[in-house]
């Protein structure tokens, strides 16, 4: 085209702080708000031909309304959030990027399980309390914890995420098998499929790498939170609505399992009023605010694929 690409970005703020902006800001015209309300959709993107957006919709009486808009470039993986049967009907190509963030996601998946695992907050809290600085003993192992060798680790989606999953606790010795939600990857990940229920009555460890689909949403019921072991972790490092949140408290204040770590949430931001932040036994749940996908070197090869998915398409 003759014209430079004119690019908006309407959520820049859930990047964070990056360092490689100018790979696509160099591209054309660019500008980028922190955050877009979507009474404010039409406004910022009429008149660019390349709209960027992490979560921001974009559905049809958007794309009715920007004509000149050629290309959409989400900023994750999941294009739940664009209405894919207009854009394709009106020939506007939409974007994604795969992969970018499995190493980080893999990374926070054992981070958050080892601090559960170890009661990671409770001894460093014992030390900086001053508790271990007047004890007579040289340790202090009030809390148990055990190994991850030998003990029995759940998959729940074998994407390449999981897959990654399943390399690291191999490594640790454990014995990986999983479940595969879409009927997929049952006979080349060398691990052992089994049913869902089986699973979750055999696993030490309950990691979800799965997306969030009809097949999915509610998966783990109460019901099947009650099938857990009493000493099992639950992880879930795939979407919200995969587990049953207020069953999920429950089951940490009653004890059906040992602690559980979550990076996703059925409503993100959480609600101020979710069963999660009335849980009695809080050294039992830890829950970040959806970062495992976040690592610097993640997000920086999320702009960089997103800049190469822009030259390609013009030309660049």
């Amino acid at each position: 085209m003759n014209q430079p690409v004119k690019m908006v970005f309407l959520d820049a703020v859930t990047m964070g702080d990056v360092n490689n902006w100018a790979e696509i800001s160099s591209l054309g015209d660019y500008i980028s708000y922190d955050l877009t309300d979507p009474a404010l959709r039409v406004e910022r993107i009429k008149g660019h031909n390349v709209v960027i957006t992490n979560k921001v919709v974009i559905d049809r009486d958007v794309m009715e309304a920007c004509p000149e808009l050629e290309l959409i470039c989400v900023a994750a993986t999941g294009m739940n959030n664009i209405d894919l049967d207009c854009a394709a009907k009106k020939g506007i190509t939409v974007k994604n990027v795969a992969g970018y963030s499995t190493e980080s996601v893999t990374q926070c998946t054992f981070a958050m399980l080892f601090y559960l695992l170890h009661s990671s907050r409770y001894y460093d809290d014992f030390v900086k309390s001053g508790q271990y600085s007047v004890s007579p003993v040289f340790t202090h192992i009030a809390r148990e914890f055990w190994e991850l060798n030998g003990k029995s680790f759940g998959i729940i989606g074998m994407g390449a995420i999981g897959r990654r999953v399943a390399d690291i606790a191999l490594a640790f010795g454990a014995q990986v098998f999983y479940y595969s939600t879409s009927g997929q990857n049952l006979e080349e990940t060398g691990c052992r499929h089994l049913p869902l229920e089986e699973l979750l009555r055999m696993a030490d460890v309950v990691s979800i790498h799965c997306p969030l689909n009809d097949r999915t949403r509610n998966l783990l019921t109460e019901e099947r939170l009650r099938l857990m072991k009493p000493s099992a972790y639950l992880l879930n490092m795939g979407r919200g609505g995969i587990v049953d949140e207020p069953a999920l408290a429950r089951a940490i204040d009653e004890s059906w399992i040992a602690g559980a770590a979550l990076d996703v949430l059925t409503s993100e931001p959480i609600t101020p009023d979710s069963p999660l932040l009335k849980v009695r036994r809080k050294e039992k749940v830890f829950i970040t605010p959806h970062i495992a996908w976040a690592s610097m070197e993640a997000r920086n090869r999320l702009i960089t694929r997103m800049a190469e998915n822009i030259k390609s398409h013009f030309n660049l």
